[in-house]
């Protein structure tokens, strides 16, 4: 995953998601306020650039506190495709295993593929 901090990549992509509202709500605050100073230490994270399938933002790694805290380690998520949600949840390093997590999103098929991943992995899912 490649993590945006160039203001114009920022504002390109701000306008990218404008354009899919309402679905990508929750992505889209934290890409707006990362591109205005980014007061809250949060990361735009995307698979790739400029054609991206996934938008994950996240606080910066250095600031997660407690790993069993699932409120701070908060993601959210846009995808294109259910196939870049499958590989964000299966195999990156963005989304660690290590710590408590609450993904947000607002796509259909989001719950399935958490419910494939962690039952595939394991693990429980609330």
């Amino acid at each position: 995953m490649l993590i945006l901090r160039c203001p114009a990549q920022l504002q390109l992509l701000e306008e990218t998601l404008r354009k899919s509202l309402p679905t990508t709500l929750p992505v889209l605050g934290t890409v707006m306020t990362v591109a205005r100073g980014n007061p809250a230490s949060h990361e735009v994270l995307v698979d790739s650039w400029p054609h991206f399938g996934i938008v994950l933002t996240r606080l910066c790694p250095e600031d997660h506190r407690d790993p069993r805290d699932f409120y701070t380690n908060q993601l959210s998520v846009f995808y294109r495709d259910k196939q870049a949600l499958q590989a964000l949840l299966e195999g990156t390093e963005a989304v660690t295993r290590e710590r408590a997590f609450h993904i947000q999103g607002m796509q259909d098929g989001l719950d399935e593929a958490m419910q494939e991943v962690a039952s595939a992995r394991g693990l429980k899912v609330e």
